[in-house]
Parts: C-alpha cells; structure tokens; sequence
C-alpha cells in the first residue's frame, strides 16, 4: 500500500533540506503547466518552503486551452507567478534557420525553451528550478532532452503517476488539477494516445512487474531501453592522464 501521506511529509522535509544545503533563502521556480506534475510539485515547495517563496512561471506558444488550469493552480496556491509567451521566441528560431527544421526539432524546441525561459526566471530570482518529471514518464523516456527533463531538484521523479495523484489528494489540490488528463502540449494528443498503453498499465508493471498484454510489454521494455540515456550523465572522455 501506498502511504501518501508519509511520502508526502518525507517529500516536503527533502525539499527543505535541499534548499538549506543548495540555496538557503533562495525561491522555488515552477514551470507551471495545469496538469498533476507542476500542481504537486508547487504544493509540494509552497508547504516546504511557504508561498513566498514560491514562484510559478505559466509559459503558452501562442494561445493555450487549458491555461485557466494553470491559473487556478497559482489562485489556490497564493504563489506569485508569471505569464511568458514563448510564441515569438519558437517563431524566431524557426524562422531564422536557414534549412527545413524536422518535425521532432519542431516538436522539442518549446519545451526546451521554456526550460530556457525558467532558468532566466531563476537567475534573476534568486531561484532553484524544479524538474517536475514523474517515474512513469521518465521509465519510457517521455520527456524532452534539456527541456522538461532537467532542473536543479526533482521532487516526484522517483513516484509513478498513481502516487503522484495520491500526494496530491493528500495536499488537498482540487481534484480536477490531479485528475486533468495529460496532455503532452506539443502534439495535442494525450500522453496515452502518444504512447499505446495506459499510465495504469505502466504503473502496475514498474511497482509490480505485471502487465498481461505482451506487445504492450515489449513496447514499454524497448521504449524504456532506448530512453535510458536521458537519465545519465553526458558521457565524458577521460584520458588517464
């Protein structure tokens, strides 16, 4: 059984030690998109760190659905924040180089500059940037190199969906921010559409190495076999000098 609330209190002390040793007075910078990740993780630091310091960075290309999720997130939670508007900046680049970008470049380019974007925030803020990835994208590698993937602390990468929604209920955040279904913000399609199996499924198997479909199995072993390099350090030549 999954204990939520001690996970949660164990999360909030981890936050606070973090900040003592990396950042003492330094602020919480949260990339804010609506959906149960940032929602935990900005609950998470306003409890550790009070929402002072807390600092929510809402960032649409162009005109966002669902940011009035983002909203009310920032609303419960009493944390300053910002809107920044990355349309301008993901144009520019595109159109400034000079060859036909490939649909993946097209596809990462706003989550890596909105991590461009946060940690612009940060410096001027005296801040800390979270990573908000969770367990389950992370096992199938559904994040972006150096853009959602990164940070400075990561609160919920090692809790799979299910318990991240389970944190959030015990943080008290409205349930249609911990329900809200996810969606990638790149293509338009959620994350399940985008990955054949259910975060259900993919839960189960991570915690309890069960999953009765076999292809659905093979898909999730060689996504997470091919994906492992976004969890390791950049490989580095070392000459034995």
């Amino acid at each position: 059984m999954f204990e939520a609330e001690r996970i949660k209190n164990e999360c909030v002390a981890w936050i606070r030690d973090f900040f003592d040793k990396n950042g003492k007075d330094c602020n919480a910078v949260i990339g804010i998109s609506g959906g149960k990740d940032s929602s935990v993780v900005a609950a998470l630091c306003v409890e550790a760190l009070g929402k002072e310091r807390v600092i929510g960075v809402l960032m649409p290309c162009g005109e966002q659905h669902d940011i009035d999720k983002s909203l009310l997130l920032v609303h419960t939670l009493g944390i300053k924040y910002y809107v920044i508007n990355i349309k301008e900046a993901v144009d520019g680049i595109i159109k400034n180089v000079p060859f036909e970008l490939s649909t993946q470049s097209k596809t990462n380019l706003p989550p890596r500059i909105r991590m461009s974007t946060l940690y612009a925030v940060s410096q001027s803020h005296n801040g800390r940037v979270s990573n908000n990835c969770n367990l389950s994208e992370d096992w199938v590698g559904y994040s972006t190199r150096y853009g959602d993937s990164v940070g400075d602390f990561s609160p919920i990468s090692k809790l799979t969906v299910q318990e991240v929604k389970a944190v959030g209920r015990v943080l008290g955040l409205p349930d249609e921010l911990v329900d809200k279904v996810p969606i990638d913000g790149l293509c338009g399609k959620t994350d399940e559409e985008n990955l054949g199996f259910t975060y259900e499924e993919l839960d189960r198997y991570i915690r309890e190495g069960v999953i009765e479909d076999e292809d659905k199995k093979a898909k999730i072993d060689r996504l997470h076999k091919m994906n492992l390099f976004k969890l390791e350090l950049m490989p580095v030549f070392d000459p034995k000098l």
